[in-house]
């Protein structure tokens, strides 16, 4: 006779869980753009994101010295598409430059809160 457990189909593992017993949180990633500084820059990286339903966790724009160019610092959230959307923003004509921010996470954003 055969045994039915022998039979059984295994089931997957669950899936990993965060403090409390949620899901478990994604990652903050943190990425910094240099864009030129002139009206629509910030419309247009925040259209990027919001044309592929990528949400943007925090948004920072502080312009340069010069006020020609401005920094942006945008918390995403570590996500398979991610790397298609730095290669986006990098097509933008007012994205001169995208890289990601190892040394910031999500605390440099909430200590500016009011």
């Amino acid at each position: 006779m055969i045994d039915p457990s022998a039979l059984a189909i295994p089931s997957s593992p669950p899936p990993p869980t965060g403090a409390g017993g949620g899901p478990a949180a994604a990652r903050p990633v943190v990425l910094e753009l240099q864009v030129r500084n002139h009206p629509g820059v910030l419309s247009h990286v925040t259209g990027l994101f919001a044309r592929r339903a990528f949400n943007l966790e925090a948004v920072l724009c502080v312009p340069e010295a010069d006020r020609a160019l401005s920094r942006m610092l945008l918390l995403v959230v570590e996500e398979p598409q991610l790397e298609q959307m730095e290669r986006q923003l990098a097509k933008l004509h007012d994205v001169l430059e995208v890289r990601h921010r190892a040394d910031l996470d999500d605390r440099y954003f909430t200590a500016i809160r009011w």
